[in-house]
Order: C-alpha cells, then structure tokens, then sequence
C-alpha cells in the first residue's frame, strides 16, 4: 500500500508547477494512456502463462 501512495504522490508532484494548460492535460493523458499499456501488456503475459503458451 505505501507503494501505491508513493506513485500517487510522485504523479501528482509531477503536473503541480507545469504552466501551459494544454501541455498539462496532454501530459496526463499520455501518462494515463501509458498506465494503461502498461496495464494490457502484463494481462496478456499472465493470460498466457496461466493458458500454457510455449514461449520458444
């Protein structure tokens, strides 16, 4: 759990002082898009250890 707040902490100490509203929210996005990449990608590794695909 302290992780978790530790991340949460880190992202909001990364957009507090930008100063551009649109490279704000574009930051943001792109960062939540990567959590979400992130997020697929370990899905389907542990979709296909837990099916058996032989990974040669």
């Amino acid at each position: 759990m302290e992780t978790l707040l530790l991340v949460k902490e880190i992202y909001l100490e990364g957009f507090k002082n930008l100063g551009h509203y649109i490279l704000k929210n574009y930051l943001k996005i792109f960062a939540w898009f990567s959590f979400a990449l992130l997020f697929i990608a370990a899905y389907a590794l542990v979709f296909r250890i837990a099916t058996g695909f032989a990974f040669d």
